[in-house]
């Protein structure tokens, strides 16, 4: 045998073990989901709904055991034999190579997905946190199965807001298992809504045909569950074809894939209703999901009923896509948590260069400091945008707290709506970024291979900037209507309880740095939004160009708003854990190092953030102040192909 072909075979002999590696990728931090239920999750809420820490704790560790033991194994394969399409069927099937319909099947068999689910149709009444917690594991894990198992939380969706016999097919699709999608994109309308074009015709016995394509419609057709339940925006027209245009003609309807049998409840496959998967996107990652072209009423009509009242349907859609931001976010921040959790591990134990102190030996590569660095800001962001996105979650708590009452939280209410726009484009841009910049260069060349998943991470991920409104779509939301139209009162909220903070003695001299360093991030962040706003009332008197120049930092405003607010979350943790840390050891528990290691790692992380990330809001700040609406002129355009300045 030649050199070439023994390297050869011990390289494909090392293959198998790497491989199966990422059959078990996935990294829980159950220590981590817990530290966060207790500091943000609404205990009078959890005492109300009869749920205490050890009922909290069981489903939080049901959720670690199926993400590692039942969704993780099929997260690679799934990639690599990803949905299948039929064009003469218009079919989509899984194939069994993929793992994905056990991984789905175990994950249907749990009442996890049942959590926060209406009591009436068959869920488990949950406090918005709890679910969350118990989410991220599943997000971490195989994200596309929770996408296919989405059923449950539209049918509590179509209980709150249907009519008696929609009610009771949302109980169906809780018992039958039903799959879901929200329809809205449109091939010539992309993000613009309001210039969807698919039409809803009503019928003699109240129901409504549906005519036109839709695009991007995940998990629009598969063969994993009994029926798929679509919730289709559509324009309503009169028999002469006129319709009222923008969002305010939009209605929404409930569009089974099968109808279903109204003496028995059950789905009737001998009735196909009139939508069909016309095409399936041949997409960068995430590939086990299956994105898919729908053509509704093109073959045989396509039949729906109406939610709520005709020209109600951009309004009621926005519940589910509030929804949708709060899951992207998160699964952002879950792949995020998972890679750094692996990035460590690898540098703990990947040798790599002569140590100096030891000759003759290697070092382990996380004694570089460049790679502490790194993996301490990994960390940082990690945890930080698990807090972001349960602080978030806090106030849906207490939005239903109220809500139980007969009340109405108008605060956590405003809060809730300025934050969304915040944990889907702030976790979905700064993971895409650490990713990339951080993560994968700890793995150095591997990380560039198939032979650990963190190229699969970064392909499945990066859809989630784009996923419910681009980044710039998310910045214009938050300045144009979170702000603006809230005429500032959820952001002043937000800002008096982090000056508060900052100006506080929260966690004494060891924080009083970093408490410093937050008040100036918060200092610019409102220097940023100040100058915004006084561009927005020279835009109303006619000048283009200060419009232009709002548009220039939407996003500038947003990332840097999420940066004060991790930072604070972030030094609120550490706080917490330097007095937690005191009680442990004040009561002899250093012995127990897996806790004090875990509050050392609280602070260390919050300090970093605060001194490597909130400096830079001044650069942000100055060149906010510093703006120009940039020319037209590139240099380059198809008409001018060699570049040539005119």
């Amino acid at each position: 045998m030649t050199a070439i072909t023994e390297r050869t075979e011990a390289s494909k002999a090392e293959k198998p073990h790497q491989r199966e590696g990422l059959r078990d990728h996935y990294r829980p931090n159950p220590r981590d989901l817990r530290f966060n239920l207790d500091l943000f999750g609404n205990q009078e809420l959890y005492t109300a709904m009869g749920i205490d820490r050890e009922v909290a704790d069981s489903f939080i560790s049901t959720a670690n055991r199926l993400a590692t033991e039942q969704l993780a194994p099929s997260y690679t394969s799934s990639d690599r034999h990803p949905a299948v399409f039929n064009l003469h069927t218009h079919t989509v099937t899984l194939p069994s190579e993929s793992g994905v319909r056990a991984s789905f099947a175990a994950y249907q068999s749990s009442d996890l997905r049942l959590l926060g689910v209406p009591e009436a149709i068959g869920g488990i009444p949950c406090p918005p946190s709890l679910v969350l917690a118990v989410r991220e594991p599943i997000l971490g894990a195989h994200p596309a199965v929770y996408m296919y198992g989405a059923g449950p939380g539209f049918a509590g969706f179509l209980d709150e807001h249907g009519t008696s016999e929609q009610k009771n097919l949302a109980k169906i699709m809780v018992d039958e298992g039903w799959g879901a999608t929200m329809v809205l994109t449109e091939p010539d309308a992309g993000s613009d809504v309001g210039a969807g074009r698919t039409k809803a015709r009503k019928q003699k016995d109240g129901s409504y045909h549906i005519d036109g394509v839709k695009r991007f419609i995940t998990s629009g057709e598969h063969d994993l569950t009994k029926n798929i339940g679509h919730f289709v925006l559509a324009r309503v027209v009169d028999p002469d074809g006129n319709s009222t245009s923008g969002t305010r003609g939009l209605s929404l309807f409930f569009v089974p894939k099968y109808e279903v049998d109204p003496d028995t409840g059950k789905t009737d496959k001998a009735k196909r209703n009139g939508v069909y998967a016309t095409g399936i996107e041949d997409k960068m990652g995430l590939k086990a999901s299956s994105t898919c072209e729908l053509t509704f009423g093109a073959k045989d009509p396509a039949k729906g009923s109406l939610i709520g009242q005709e020209g109600e349907g951009f309004a009621l859609m926005l519940d589910i896509i509030r929804g949708a931001r709060m899951m992207v976010g998160q699964k952002s921040a879950a792949t995020l948590s998972t890679a750094h959790l692996q990035a460590l591990e690898y540098a703990q134990t990947r040798e790599q260069g002569a140590d100096p102190a030891r000759p003759g030996k290697k070092r382990k590569i996380i004694e570089y400091p460049q790679v502490r660095d790194s993996l301490l800001l990994q960390k940082a962001y990690a945890e930080g945008m698990r807090a972001l996105v349960f602080y978030t979650a806090s106030q849906q708590d207490a939005i239903a707290l109220a809500e139980s009452r007969g009340e109405t939280d108008s605060k956590a209410v405003g809060l809730n709506e300025l934050l969304l726009p915040i944990v889907k484009a702030y976790c979905a841009r700064k993971t895409a970024e650490l990713l990339s910049n951080e993560v994968l260069e700890i793995f150095g060349g591997s990380g560039y291979t198939q032979d650990v998943p963190i190229e699969q991470y970064i392909r499945d991920q990066k859809i989630d900037s784009v996923y419910e409104g681009t980044t710039n779509m998310q910045g214009l939301d938050f300045f144009g209507r979170k702000i603006l139209k809230d005429n500032g009162v959820a952001i002043s909220q937000l800002a008096m309880r982090i000056g508060e903070f900052s100006q506080s003695e929260a966690g004494g001299e060891t924080l009083a740095q970093e408490r410093q360093l937050l008040a100036q991030g918060l200092e610019n962040v409102s220097g940023i939004m100040g100058k915004m706003i006084g561009w927005t009332g020279e835009a109303q008197t006619g000048d283009t160009n200060a419009a232009d120049k709002i548009g220039q930092n939407t996003n500038r405003l947003l990332m840097a708003t999420g940066d004060v607010v991790v930072s604070w979350l972030l030094l609120r943790q550490a706080e917490e854990a330097q007095s937690r840390l005191r009680e442990l050891l004040s009561s002899g528990g250093e012995s127990n190092k897996e806790e004090v290691l875990f509050y050392e790692g609280k602070i260390a992380a919050a300090k970093h953030f605060a001194k490597e990330v909130l400096p830079r809001l001044s650069a942000e700040r100055q060149i906010t102040d510093m703006t120009e609406v940039p020319s037209w002129n590139f240099g380059h355009s198809p008409s001018n192909p060699e570049g040539v300045l005119t």
